[in-house]
């Protein structure tokens, strides 16, 4: 048995377990639910509300696997191998560009900020965008804040052609940065973070520039949902919605709890690195003013049009979907029910 369905039987076995334990619905549907990357701490909501039955109370049976980036996770979905997913919203304008007959919607948002960034060293002599030029930027190909990267520069008024670039596996790319065979690298806030620090990179040596704090309105990761999903079952979009918020807001409680549950799927990760990481999306992404402000899972629609036009610009797309035909919040419980304690 692979490693991958181990993992997969053993989220589907914490979801009969805990639906035994709360009665759930006795018609479930199943439902199968890609992640975008591996069992990590910032995937513990949908973990967690797996394991305390949430899914089950909505009378879904829910299979939930991990992914290979974002865009395999929209084509999975696309493809109808999966039913739902998890995913950068931006793959997902990509998607629905190029397959207007076909489109996907973002039902929920999870990253009301994006994770985009980019590392430096100081001892590059790197200091802000500006010092950008000229330099060479490493990251793999699909990373999504190097496919963003044009936006990034055209916000901060730089050359995108002046700056050189080098692709390499995702696993290389710390390292090559640390060893000076890049300049500056792209990647996720969370993840490049921690794994700079696991390479005995002090944060105080480290230059960030988050793609947010320069005027670029991208949103991040949300869940998605197939065009026959929505059509067929959408009161269980709704339901896998709610479910998915007490997870949130569970997590937001007691992020150790969720981490411990991830653990559960995969017993070799790193607790205290997954808890840091799980933290750090919480307090960057998550958790935003927005947030405590209008609760969780919804858009600004002009904020997203804003946003679609710059990754329309970046990915030179032909046609450029509008906000409506990317997110609906029609399966969204009502605002009061969204609402996190700040």
């Amino acid at each position: 048995m692979s490693k991958l369905l181990r993992k997969t039987l053993a989220v589907g076995l914490l979801a009969v377990g805990a639906s035994l334990t709360n009665g759930a619905v006795a018609q479930e549907l199943k439902v199968k639910f890609t992640l975008d990357w591996k069992f990590q701490g910032p995937t513990a909501p949908f973990i967690l509300a797996a394991e305390r039955g949430y899914y089950a109370e909505e009378g879904i049976d829910v299979t939930i696997d991990q992914g290979q980036g974002s865009a395999g996770a929209v084509n999975r979905v696309a493809s109808g191998t999966y039913d739902m997913g998890f995913a950068d919203i931006n793959a997902l304008i990509e998607y629905n560009s190029q397959n207007a007959d076909k489109q996907i919607k973002s039902v929920m948002m999870m990253y009301d900020a994006p994770p985009f960034s980019l590392f430096a060293l100081k001892s590059s002599g790197i200091k802000g965008p500006e010092d950008l030029v000229g330099r060479t930027l490493g990251a793999p190909v699909f990373d999504a804040s190097y496919k963003l990267f044009p936006a990034f520069a055209s916000a901060t008024g730089i050359d995108v052609d002046a700056v050189e670039r080098s692709n390499m596996d995702p696993a290389l790319r710390e390292a090559m940065l640390v060893r000076g065979d890049v300049d500056f690298i792209s990647g996720h806030y969370f993840s490049s973070f921690l794994d700079l620090k696991s390479k005995g990179v002090s944060p105080d040596d480290m230059v960030i520039m988050l793609y947010s704090d320069f005027g670029l309105d991208f949103y991040g990761n949300s869940v998605i949902a197939s065009p026959d999903m929505i059509a067929n079952n959408p009161d269980k979009v709704a339901g896998f919605i709610r479910a998915t918020m007490r997870g949130v807001r569970d997590v937001l409680a007691d992020p150790a709890a969720g981490v411990a549950a991830v653990k559960k799927i995969d017993p070799l990760i790193d607790d205290a690195l997954e808890l840091e990481r799980l933290q750090l999306a919480i307090d960057t992404n998550i958790l935003t003013d927005f947030v405590k402000k209008e609760g969780i899972g919804d858009v600004d629609m002009d904020r997203l049009s804003r946003s679609i036009g710059q990754v329309a610009a970046s990915y030179g797309l032909e046609n450029t979907p509008t906000a409506e035909e990317i997110f609906t919040a029609e399966f969204l419980p009502a605002k009061g029910d969204r609402m996190v304690a700040p």
